[in-house]
């Protein structure tokens, strides 16, 4: 795998010109003429890559899955994460076929912006869970692209303080666009919900607690062919709750079905469910239900007619 260190190296093998400032720069997607190189193959960035696309003809590989750009979306890269083209990316021709913003992490030193870009989640989405935008989106997200080029114009003490303004607006709009993206396309959420239901129920069906420990977000989105942060982020949208919540949830009623019906005790019931330490399962289970297992499983006992039935 190669690594682009510099934002000079990646206009070179983009064949475009010197970017004004090294560590910073604005491209008219429609200007790209990809170089043939081996680099397409698998390659990762030493910089910030956001970038609007209308209309892109090649495929990417990044993450999980391939996606194919026949429709403008808009995408967040960090820093050494791995992406693979099938050859140089081609793009449409004209000035309609997006932007890209390329920001090396040095160009935030000293600013708020270096910490705070971190929370972003989206950064870490596979290109399949790109952001899709309407008509009015995209014209506010193309303006910030435009200042920002203007901005790489001129070479006074406000330039940076104004560039880096407008990334967290845009970075910001990231956020806004992202929710509605959720809301919109709640179907597909739902179903996701029912999938990831389903895993958990195959994970304790086939007692996988004892060799593979508790599900966690990161097993479970790679069986959905996500990224962890997306399925937390969507959940949290659609439900209110993270990933993290709903596998305890889980947990919980899983717990209780063995309390119930079975006659295993607490600490056998917590390794079933992968827990390393019975001490886990007792202090997740009374914080999600104000009683410790043994104290349910009286009451459930307690509760029952005579003769068992």
């Amino acid at each position: 795998m190669r690594v682009i260190n510099s934002i000079p190296e990646k206009h070179r093998l983009l064949s475009l010109t010197e970017p004004l400032h090294p560590l910073i720069s604005v491209v008219r997607v429609g200007d790209v003429r990809a170089v043939d190189d081996p680099v397409w193959d698998r390659f990762s960035l030493n910089f910030y890559c956001i970038a609007l696309k209308r209309n892109v003809i090649s495929k990417m590989q990044y993450g999980q899955q391939p996606y194919d750009y026949d429709k403008g979306v808009m995408t967040f890269i960090a820093p050494k994460q791995v992406i693979s083209l099938d050859g140089p990316p081609v793009y449409e021709t004209g000035q309609d076929a997006g932007y890209a913003l390329f920001f090396h992490p040095d160009y935030l030193h000293h600013h708020p912006l270096a910490l705070k870009i971190k929370s972003y989640g989206f950064f870490s989405y596979t290109t399949s869970e790109a952001l899709h935008l309407s008509e009015h989106e995209e014209k506010c997200v193309s303006e910030i692209f435009t200042k920002i080029e203007e901005e790489c114009q001129h070479a006074d003490l406000h330039m940076q303080d104004v560039i880096l303004a407008q990334i967290e607006l845009l970075l910001s709009y990231g956020n806004r666009f992202y929710a509605r993206q959720f809301t919109t396309r709640k179907p597909a959420s739902y179903a996701m919900l029912v999938r990831m239901e389903q895993l958990m129920n195959e994970h304790f069906d086939k007692n996988e607690g004892l060799t593979r420990g508790i599900p966690t977000v990161e097993y479970l989105a790679a069986a959905l062919n996500l990224s962890p942060h997306y399925v937390s982020d969507l959940l949290r949208a659609v439900t209110g709750e993270s990933a993290q919540y709903h596998i305890q949830e889980k947990l919980v009623d899983k717990a209780k079905e063995y309390l119930s019906v079975t006659d295993l005790t607490v600490s056998e019931i917590a390794y079933q469910l992968g827990f390393k330490h019975p001490q886990s399962l007792n202090r997740l289970f009374r914080k999600k239900t104000g009683m410790s297992p043994l104290d349910f499983r009286r009451t459930f006992t307690s509760a029952r007619p005579p003769g068992g039935l």
